[in-house]
């Protein structure tokens, strides 16, 4: 998705209410309330990361760090909370910023949504930053919202030192 400056809506209450999505949804997985998060998904939500040599890959060709659809973001999230998930046991400790949102609506009403991130990770005394941006979908619920397509795509060039995404960005 490319939000080109006539896209981008001005209505303030609009990027208000999806910055106030953003930052309860930063929250949860910062409190690693998965649960609760997961619930910010549509049924046929999709959780995306790209890999680091093709940000603006596709996922039905390129390989993609994570791909998940619900079913497998359950199992993520399921897995995440139990000590099998060694990588995540004692959980990590997590910060994630979100800045520079841009909203635009579509004529279906779904809303698109840039934003940049930074998630600082801290775990057995070593600190690892992931950063980026997110390019989400969503579905207004209610007064809320869901995500249709939330893609965290990372500006590393590789994953050294940290090698692999262990937490949810």
């Amino acid at each position: 998705m490319t939000l080109a400056a006539s896209q981008v809506r001005s209505d303030a209450d609009l990027v208000r209410a999806v910055e106030d999505f953003l930052y309860r949804e930063a929250t949860l997985l910062d409190e690693w309330r998965l649960h609760e998060w997961l619930a910010l998904f549509t049924p046929t939500g999709r959780y995306l990361v790209p890999s680091t040599d093709k940000p603006d890959g596709d996922p039905t060709k390129d390989l993609f760090l994570v791909q998940d659809d619900r079913f497998l973001l359950e199992q993520r999230v399921n897995s995440l909370l139990t000590r099998a998930a060694h990588a995540e046991y004692p959980h990590s400790r997590t910060r994630h910023l979100v800045t520079n949102t841009q909203v635009a609506e579509t004529e279906d009403g779904q809303v698109e949504v840039r934003a940049n991130f930074a998630v600082f990770r801290s775990r057995n005394g070593a600190v690892d930053t992931y950063f980026g941006r997110y390019v989400h979908v969503l579905e207004r619920d209610g007064d809320d919202f869901r995500f249709v397509t939330r893609k965290a795509i990372l500006d590393l060039d590789a994953l050294r030192p940290h090698g692999k995404v262990s937490i949810i960005l």
